[in-house]
């Protein structure tokens, strides 16, 4: 199980609006140790807005999130916003940021409004058997993720 404090979420839901405004989306990588959370990292990156809508963390993003992490951290989530409904494209599926077993993906509708509505509004996955399975809100999601 990953606990995630709400003040981690509640940085990506103010990144994700803050592009949101512009038209764009945003991605962010969550840190954690211990099955909890400790960090939000946002790296550089480059958005195309609406109607193109994608998003690509730059050469100088990938060193700052390979410098982010301390020696027990590791990341435990990818999170990123989608300008209308939560699901993995297949471009989310073609570029994974994390691909161990147990790793997470969160998917963040409406530019990031939908934080606004905790976790259950978004599509959380979980990589197992080499590819991404979505859990649906409800008590096997609250079994592998928690907000607090």
């Amino acid at each position: 199980m990953l606990t995630i404090p709400t003040s981690i979420l509640v940085e990506a839901r103010t990144f994700f609006e803050d592009r949101g405004a512009l038209g764009c989306e945003g991605t962010a990588m969550i840190a954690g140790t211990d099955g909890v959370a400790t960090k939000l990292v946002v790296p550089e990156q480059h958005a195309n807005p609406v109607p193109y809508c994608s998003v690509e963390v730059t050469r100088q993003g990938k060193s700052e999130l390979a410098l982010a992490l301390g020696p027990d951290d590791r990341y435990v989530a990818r999170i990123h916003s989608h300008p209308a409904l939560a699901f993995h494209s297949a471009s989310d599926d073609a570029n994974p940021a994390i691909t161990y077993p147990g790793a997470l993906s969160i998917v963040v509708p409406f530019f990031g409004l939908g934080l606004r509505q905790s976790l259950d509004a978004c599509a959380v996955l979980v990589r197992r058997d080499r590819r991404w399975l979505e859990v649906p809100a409800g008590p096997d999601r609250n079994d592998l993720v928690v907000a607090r």
